[in-house]
Parts: C-alpha cells; sequence; structure tokens
C-alpha cells in the first residue's frame, strides 16, 4: 500500500463515476460516490452513500476524502457549496455554475477570448422577437441547463417554429444558437492541477446520430491543421477560469478555404471526462480517466493519447419498429480483432447509454476496415 494512501470522493455514481473509479483504483486510491441512484454502475466498484447529492451525512462523508471531484454537471452547487473549506473540489462551484448553464458558459467562452457561434438568450417571451434573425435565420433552441444527448432541444427554421418550440419547453430559459457550415466536430480535454500544471488529450473526431454521440475517431482528420489551435483555446478557458481537474470542449471545424488556417469554434463544455474520449482507455498511454483522477489529487500528470489508432462506438438503447428491444451481435463484437466491450450494468432503455466498445488496429486503413464492421453489429 502506499504510504501517503489517497481517496477520492465522486459527486455522481454513473457510469462516468465507474470508470474513474476503476482508473483510481491501480493507483492505490479509494473512491467513495455520493448518489441517490441505488441502481448507480459506481456502486459496483466503490463505496456507495446512497443518498441524494445535498446530504448532510453523505457530504460529511466525501469531506474525510483527499479531495472530490464530479461525475457530471447536473450536481446542485448548493453541494459543491456544502463541501467549500471541507475538502478541495476539483472543479469547483464557480466553474460548475459557469458550464452547467449554457448562457453563462457560452459568455464565459467569449469572456476568455474564445469564438462561438452566434447566440441569443431566451428568458422571456419579449426576447423571441428577432432573435432568429440575429443568429443567421436558422438555429438550434437548447435549454440553458439540464439537457444532454439531444433532449431539450429542437431546431429552429422560422420564427413560429421558435414560438412554438419555446412553449414546447414551458418558457424554460434558452439559448437560441445559430447553424454555422461546420465541415465536422472536435473535442479535446485539458487537466490542470491546483499547482497550475498543464495538460492536454488528443484531439478526437465525433459522429451523431439523433443528437447522441455514436462514433469517435483517434486520429481525427486533419488533426495537425487544428490541434494545436484547439490546445491554445483549452488553455485559455482553462486559466481564465482557474481550473482545477480536468475538462472538455466541443468544437466546430469551420473551412477555412483553400490555404487559410482552419477556424475553430466552441460548441459547449463539460468539467469532466467526455465521452468522446472513452477510447483512451484502450489506444494505450494515460486514459482520460486516469487524468481526472491524477488532476484532482495533484499527482504527476503529463499529456494523454493513444499509441495507436482508435475508434469507440456508443451502444445504445434501440428498438424496431414495434418498440422490441434490439442488441449487439455480442458474439461477433467479442471476436472483432482489437475490440474490448464496455458494458455500464444499466437496465435497457430507448436512447439510454448502456455501453461502448473500443476499437484499435495498427493503422488506419485496418481501423476503418474494422470500424465499418463494427458499426453493422451494433443497432
Amino acid at each position: 500500500m502506499r504510504s501517503d494512501a489517497l481517496s477520492l470522493g465522486i459527486l455522481g455514481g454513473g457510469q462516468l463515476a465507474q470508470m474513474l473509479a476503476l482508473a483510481a483504483l491501480p493507483l492505490g486510491v479509494r473512491v467513495v460516490v455520493l448518489e441517490p441512484d441505488p441502481h448507480a454502475p459506481a456502486r459496483l466498484c466503490a463505496e456507495h452513500l446512497h443518498a441524494p447529492y445535498t446530504d448532510p451525512a453523505g457530504l460529511s462523508r466525501l469531506a474525510e476524502c483527499s479531495a472530490v471531484t464530479l461525475e457530471f454537471e447536473n450536481v446542485p452547487t448548493a453541494a459543491l457549496q456544502a463541501l467549500a473549506g471541507q475538502v478541495p473540489v476539483r472543479p469547483g462551484a464557480a466553474l460548475l455554475e459557469r458550464t452547467k448553464h449554457r448562457a453563462r458558459e457560452k459568455e464565459a467562452l467569449r469572456a476568455a477570448g474564445v469564438h462561438t457561434a452566434p447566440f441569443v438568450v431566451i428568458e422571456a417571451e419579449a426576447d423571441l422577437h428577432g432573435a432568429l434573425a440575429a443568429v443567421g435565420g436558422r438555429g438550434i433552441l437548447k435549454t440553458s441547463e439540464l439537457g444532454y444527448d439531444g433532449k431539450g432541444q429542437a431546431r429552429i427554421d422560422t420564427e413560429a417554429e421558435l414560438s412554438a418550440a419555446w412553449a414546447a419547453l414551458n418558457g424554460a430559459a434558452c439559448v437560441l444558437g445559430g447553424l454555422v457550415p461546420f465541415v465536422r466536430e472536435v473535442s479535446l480535454s485539458v487537466a490542470r492541477t491546483a499547482a497550475g500544471q498543464l495538460a492536454f488529450g488528443p484531439l478526437i473526431e465525433n459522429i451523431h446520430r439523433a443528437g447522441i454521440l455514436r462514433t469517435s475517431m483517434f486520429p481525427a482528420t486533419d488533426a495537425e491543421a487544428t490541434e494545436v489551435q484547439a490546445r491554445e483555446l483549452a488553455r485559455a478557458c482553462a486559466e481564465a477560469w482557474a481550473l482545477e481537474g480536468l475538462m472538455t470542449l466541443e468544437f466546430f471545424v469551420l473551412d477555412g478555404g483553400q490555404g487559410g488556417p482552419t477556424p475553430l469554434l466552441v460548441n459547449e463544455v463539460a468539467p469532466r471526462v467526455h465521452n468522446s474520449a472513452h477510447l483512451t482507455q484502450d489506444g494505450g498511454g494515460l486514459s482520460q480517466f486516469e487524468a481526472q483522477v491524477r488532476a484532482v489529487l495533484g499527482l504527476p500528470l503529463t499529456d494523454w493519447r493513444p499509441l495507436h489508432p482508435t475508434a469507440m462506438v456508443n451502444i445504445v438503447g434501440a428498438a424496431d419498429e414495434h418498440g422490441t428491444p434490439l442488441e449487439p451481435d455480442w458474439n461477433a463484437v467479442d471476436a472483432l480483432p482489437g475490440a474490448r466491450l464496455h458494458l455500464y450494468h444499466k437496465a435497457w432503455r430507448a436512447g439510454r447509454k448502456l455501453g461502448h466498445v473500443n476499437l484499435v488496429a495498427p493503422d488506419a486503413a485496418a481501423l476503418a476496415a474494422r470500424l465499418a464492421e463494427l458499426e453493422r453489429l451494433i443497432p
């Protein structure tokens, strides 16, 4: 056992907490999660405090840990405020308040010198007038809080659609973002210790289906033209926001024209590990989960990326036209060279993320061929 035995508290006990715990255990770090779901995936590999996020006894137990981190951004900030002064919380309440609210996040991005798509904040009926024209005539309406994986959002092409969509969201605070002509979507993570040490993850290319991430690939297309810029934008945010821990930025890659620079717009920021970087678990080298553990606990930290071409395909609850659940061809997935299955021990539900498959290959051509076969095996 390490003489400097450490423990990590996590607010949230879903699959991300499960994978954080699995990365922490080989480092000699014990993990405690506070999660109200009795079936929390992380309960299988961590001490599970089955209670609300603001439960005083649960928070007192987390305060006994070396540090506390977040599994997702929808944790009440009151929980972080209750822990303040008792235990380091990384990221902290100020960064969570910023990234869990889309309007505040976009305003903070611009304040850090980072470009976003045009947007208008919709908080009252009067805000609807002229909003669509202000973002270029077409856009995506998203709730300022809580929406994810295609939930709480609608594509908007007319003012009538904007009014109807806002009404369907019960007049919730929203952000109307303009549709931009991007050529691909990519993501990149940055980690920062309390001492200010920075490290970066790889640039990863992402493909979505029905608003949910379907496939992620490393290396990204034309990574050499965009990765340096992505790292600088991530650095700007991490330093301006005094990040402690890890956060992930999602980017739109715009067409810079022949010979011109390839501009990047930040779409969203997550104050945690990210679905797109699950492929770092099996590509060789440090994973994003170990990077977050190291950054939060102040352990030695370096840049992390796969050592081989790597891809990930999400397993999402799918059904046929009759509503009957569809399953992957499990035996064929297991037999595919370079494939490694990760299941979350969650009950099936349509549209729910149930697991993912990472795929590693010796070169780009082999990865493309194996990925095409894997896509065929997963509905």
